[in-house]
């Protein structure tokens, strides 16, 4: 490709600039949201690190395959490169987010509260390596669930408040539960607070991210461990 590693940034500045002009600016979902260029730059940079990890993790073990069957070492491994290249690959994003948070009136700026911000990011890549375990053990077992996972990374998407207020449209009841209870939201409400709105997150949202952040890869380690000597075989 002509600009390589640059479409790590371009991709998400463009997706940024579609849904500005969609939501932002024609069906004006910025109702009720201060700040909200900023708003969608903190969802679509930080639930992108997210879905690259699914696309990734997925295939990974296909891709892998000749390296599986010729060699015999810790098969966790793979995935958990996934996740690394990933997290390093997010050096030059967050970077990018920042200016952009710093430039695009009404802008923001620098606070205290952003010391936490690594905390929540933090908690976001141990549960991409969670889920990273689970995809990478379901891609391998059933190749075409990579074409389902799109369909469900959508819906994710949707469902975690990306580009609009959830609050707007569920303020109370079982399903407004379930909204705040999802971990990307979570991650991105949080977020938001600490560098936008100059806010420290609720003790709750600290232990519920902090809850799903410890239990999504135990589970998935396990989960991937008891495919592992089938790996060599795919």
């Amino acid at each position: 490709m002509l600009l390589g590693n640059a479409w790590l940034i371009g991709v998400p500045l463009l997706q940024g600039l579609v849904y500005f002009i969609i939501f932002g600016l024609i069906l004006q979902t910025t109702r009720g949201i201060e700040n909200f260029p900023g708003f969608l730059i903190v969802g679509i940079f930080l639930f992108r690190f997210t879905t690259a990890c699914l696309n990734q993790g997925v295939g990974v073990m296909a891709a892998s395959r000749g390296l599986t069957s010729a060699f015999s070492f810790p098969r966790a491994a793979i995935p958990i490169s996934v996740v690394v290249r990933q997290t390093l690959s997010m050096a030059p994003v967050l970077a990018t987010m920042v200016v952009l948070l710093l430039v695009i009136p009404p802008g923001t700026q620098v606070t205290p509260t952003w010391v936490l911000f690594p905390v929540v990011f933090a908690l976001q890549v141990s549960f991409n390596a969670g889920v990273v375990f689970y995809m990478a053990r379901l891609g391998a077992a059933v190749p075409d669930f990579k074409h389902v996972m799109n369909f469900l990374a959508r819906f994710w998407f949707y469902a975690s408040g990306v580009f609009f207020s959830i609050e707007r449209f569920v303020n109370e009841g079982i399903w407004l539960a379930v909204f705040q209870g999802n971990p990307m939201y979570l991650v991105l409400d949080m977020s938001r607070d600490l560098l936008l709105y100059d806010t420290v997150p609720e003790t709750g949202s600290w232990l519920l991210l902090s809850v799903w952040a410890f239990i999504t890869p135990v589970l998935g380690f396990w989960y991937f461990w008891q495919g592992e000597e089938s790996y060599g075989h795919l």
